[in-house]
């Protein structure tokens, strides 16, 4: 560790809150850092290959800085080119593949990770939620043929699969295996496709469902995973089919081991962050919260586009407490 550097801020997540908290701290003439665990925006790199966005690239730009795509509903591909564009032209301060493992505050704070340890007198918490997949607890989810994570159809042609879940993510795994020979069932724990689901698409799995094109159980849990089929329920009744690989696609959380371990509360049953929304200050004094972390296991709460405004106001209170602390 170098001793002589005392951060004003470091912002742990390189998304893009987490970038978007970086370009308010440069333009406020603060010393900061970004610290990321992986590659930059690294939940938008490990989106499915084919991904398109809900929001449209104006809605994803951060720091007015304009983003241009062939399309008003952006790829992944085009979203990693103008955040990593963003990162390159401003010159930001980050350490990417440098897992935070521990952060505790005696006058400052100082953060521990896998490769150094830094003092900083405020911290971001950018880390949004696709980390850690809500588990489905039951016998034979350790079997490598369960994953949780959707990148590319092409490895599932030609086999049977079996889709949990009716998100945006399910469905768009669903149809775009069916389009590679894939041969889908979706297993949904609710009676129908989810009202969330993206508005050009909902249709589109709808007709396939009706027309048989990919099954659909509603109404059903799957109960047990095995080599060569998968157990579920429906109306009262276990059914057992062939299977040979499973995408449970039921959702993320975020850390809340982390937030806990820093004496960051968490409240109710959805685990909602203990925070002031108007600075996005913790009840842990100079400990802020940006992105979608915020909504706890409320992860539909939070985006890019209406979490932007985080930035400004964490470091707009920043800088006054600087201001405070230098009288």
């Amino acid at each position: 560790m170098d001793s002589k550097i005392l951060y004003d801020v470091i912002i742990i997540g390189a998304g893009p809150i987490g970038l978007a908290c970086g370009l308010e701290a440069q333009k406020a003439g603060l010393r900061y850092l970004i610290i990321e665990k992986g590659a930059l925006v690294n939940s938008l790199y490990h989106y499915p290959v084919n991904m398109n966005f809900f929001s449209t690239s104006e809605k994803l730009e951060i720091d007015e800085v304009p983003f241009i795509s062939k399309e008003s509903k952006p790829s992944k591909q085009e979203s990693l080119e103008y955040y990593r564009r963003i990162a390159t032209s401003k010159k930001l301060e980050i350490r990417l593949y440098e897992k935070v493992m521990a952060v505790t505050k005696d006058v400052e704070f100082k953060i521990k990770t896998s490769k150094d340890e830094y003092l900083s007198k405020h911290i971001i918490i950018a880390t949004g939620f696709y980390d850690i997949p809500v588990k489905l607890n039951i016998p034979g989810e350790d079997l490598d043929k369960l994953n949780h994570y959707y990148h590319d159809p092409h490895a599932y042609a030609f086999l049977e699969i079996v889709v949990i879940g009716a998100s945006n993510s399910a469905v768009d795994a669903a149809l775009e295996i069916y389009r590679k020979g894939g041969k889908v069932t979706m297993i949904v724990r609710g009676d129908q496709i989810g009202d969330r689901v993206k508005y050009w698409v909902r249709p589109d799995i709808i007709n396939r469902i009706e027309e048989g094109s990919i099954k659909a159980h509603f109404n059903a849990a799957l109960t047990r995973i095995d080599e060569t089929t998968v157990t579920f329920t429906k109306d009262g009744e276990t059914h057992t089919i062939a299977n040979d690989q499973v995408l449970a696609l039921t959702g993320y959380q975020p850390n809340f081991e982390f937030l806990k371990s820093m004496g960051i509360q968490l409240s109710g049953p959805q685990k909602i962050p203990v925070y002031n929304s108007q600075t996005m200050e913790t009840n842990v004094e100079g400990i802020y919260l940006a992105g979608v972390i915020c909504g706890g296991l409320e992860t539909h709460k939070w985006f890019i586009e209406n979490s932007r405004v985080h930035a400004p106001q964490i470091i707009s209170s920043i800088v006054q407490r600087n201001k405070k602390t230098s009288v």
